[in-house]
């Protein structure tokens, strides 16, 4: 094989790879908008404990959903990831709050456990 054959074969591979990743950037986000919905919508339903955070998830959807109208698909599409990674915290900071409010139940029975033992 020619060298020089090999070399420009990787060069043509790799400039179409290049302008496939291109034309994928900068078409409509739409899996990220369907991810992004997705995850707003679960932490919707379990992320109660975490306001602050669902909120910030629910405006960049919406911001996300305003720039697609705008068609301006690479803003729709930071703010579409941005706005599942906010959901996804919403999830955590939630499960933690619950976390540590069952740590507490669980440390005020064992007070009072110890309380009861320590009457008898």
């Amino acid at each position: 094989m020619n060298p020089h054959s090999l070399k420009g074969r990787a060069a043509l591979s790799m400039a179409a790879a290049l302008a496939l990743a291109a034309c994928a950037s900068t078409g409509a986000p739409k899996e990220q908008m369907a991810v992004a919905t997705s995850a707003v919508d679960q932490a919707t339903g379990t992320a109660a404990d975490a306001p602050a955070e669902l909120a910030t998830a629910r405006d960049k959807l919406a911001r996300a959903n305003q720039a697609m109208a705008r068609k301006d698909y690479v803003q729709a599409r930071q703010l579409a990831d941005e706005a599942a990674a906010d959901a996804a915290l919403a999830q955590a900071t939630a499960r933690s709050a619950r976390s540590s409010r069952a740590l507490s139940e669980v440390r005020e029975s064992i007070q009072q456990l110890q309380s009861q033992l320590n009457r008898s």
